[in-house]
């Protein structure tokens, strides 16, 4: 089956080279030196690839992505550009933000193989940027589950995603995320269950996430995982008075017990920074500290951290996702990495999905790292499998100095040459 593909350049000779290097590859192609045209034809003949160039006179790529999203688009898109690598990098972000599947840019010039080493990329799946994140994207198929009804029903359910030390490159602890599993309609993900923050209900969901965290602490250290597990809380529940008291209670009462960390977003801290004071130093009487999560949403009001004792900050995704390549990005978190350590604390990357985006952690000093690209969420006895099985054991031998010799397969499952790509 030959592929089709419009070509987008100001320059007629680039644009005539390109269409001359995909017929070459395979392709049938049309070229154009004009908007209107080239938004015309991908309108009526749909094919499969489009090639932009970044600047194009009085227009450019993002004016042209812009369009490709109001005719519903549905190919893939190859930019070629001169220009800087950050701001090539820039546009793909906003391609994707956009809707669109875009493939690995190129910088101009460029030779024919380096054209088919980004066409590679056509024969890859493509899933939207939301539903990376999210089960339920589209507004028409979310369910808002009553969380009362789901914690009396039975319908709860305590999922686990590992956290890697990037400096050991092994999995150090896990973070405890609520989710609810309806009979009707699957998996429910927080933001279509979970109460206010000062809802009573959230207080029972709270506890209820928590012990089961420490219940499956002690399955997990029975198969030899003695992880950290992280827990988010509100501060309106950590306020309760019975709060410490509970968490005393339901610790596990062995030495192997490496401590809890209870997590606080930031803008909550920033609120009421007395009250996370007194409840973070009762804690860690009983060797539970804390962490504060997305830092940088509030991060006018950091001099306010000073009163609060915290081992962790977390490291919001949206400044981690491109700080390979984004230079304003990279500076933000290098900035935050600093400030962590300025505090005696580690910092924890949220939201790690490129292995570009892992080897710059890396190298700005990050100390601990989560997200899609080590693996998803998931539930109790699958977390145990996936860290006993072979692919989870061979971190430890990665970590030691064995090198893999396959690239990663999947973003869903921890890849076992985590260890190599971040070299």
């Amino acid at each position: 089956m030959i592929r089709s593909a419009c070509v987008l350049d100001d320059d007629p000779h680039i644009a005539g080279m390109v269409s001359r290097m995909l017929v070459a590859s395979g392709f049938t192609a049309r070229q154009f030196t004009a908007p209107t045209p080239f938004l015309s034809e991908v309108n009526n003949s749909k094919p499969e690839l489009v090639v932009l160039d970044v600047a194009l006179g009085q227009v450019d790529a993002v004016d042209i992505i812009r369009q490709l999203e109001t005719i519903s688009y549905k190919g893939r898109v190859l930019l070629i550009s001169g220009r800087a690598q950050e701001i090539l990098s820039e546009v793909e972000r906003i391609g994707a933000r956009h809707g669109l599947s875009m493939l690995s840019s190129i910088k101009k010039p460029f030779h024919v193989h380096q054209l088919q080493t980004a066409l590679k990329g056509l024969d890859q799946p493509f899933l939207p940027a939301q539903t990376k994140r999210t089960l339920s994207d589209r507004p028409e198929d979310r369910v808002r589950i009553d969380c009362k009804e789901a914690i009396r029903s039975g319908w709860v359910e305590v999922w686990y995603q590992p956290k890697l030390d990037l400096r050991s490159l092994i999995v150090c602890g896990a973070e405890a995320l609520a989710r609810v599993r309806h009979p009707e309609h699957g998996i429910i993900l927080p933001v279509d269950f979970l109460p206010s923050p000062g809802d009573p209900v959230h207080r029972m969901l709270a506890g209820l996430v928590l012990q089961r965290a420490m219940m499956d602490w002690s399955i997990f250290a029975e198969s030899n995982l003695a992880l950290k597990l992280a827990v988010n809380m509100p501060v309106s529940v950590i306020r309760a008075v019975e709060f410490v008291r509970l968490v005393r209670r339901i610790l596990p009462k062995t030495k192997r017990f490496p401590g809890l960390i209870i997590e606080l977003t930031e803008d909550e801290v920033i609120r009421d920074p007395d009250v996370v004071r007194e409840v973070a130093t009762q804690l860690r009487l009983d060797n539970i500290s804390m962490s504060i999560d997305d830092f940088g949403s509030g991060y006018a009001s950091l001099s306010r951290l000073t009163d609060v004792p915290f081992s962790e900050l977390k490291l919001e995704g949206r400044f981690v996702r491109g700080c390979s390549s984004h230079k304003l990005q990279r500076s933000l978190c290098q900035t935050v990495i600093d400030l962590g350590h300025g505090f005696g604390a580690s910092v924890c990357a949220e939201g790690v999905e490129e292995t570009t985006d892992l080897r710059a952690l890396i190298e700005m000093g990050c100390d601990v790292a989560q997200g899609f690209l080590f693996a998803k969420p998931m539930p109790a006895d699958q977390f145990v499998e996936f860290l006993t099985s072979p692919a989870g054991r061979s971190a430890d031998n990665q970590a030691a100095g064995s090198a893999p010799s396959a690239a990663p397969q999947s973003s869903e499952e921890f890849s076992p040459t985590v260890a190599a790509l971040a070299k």
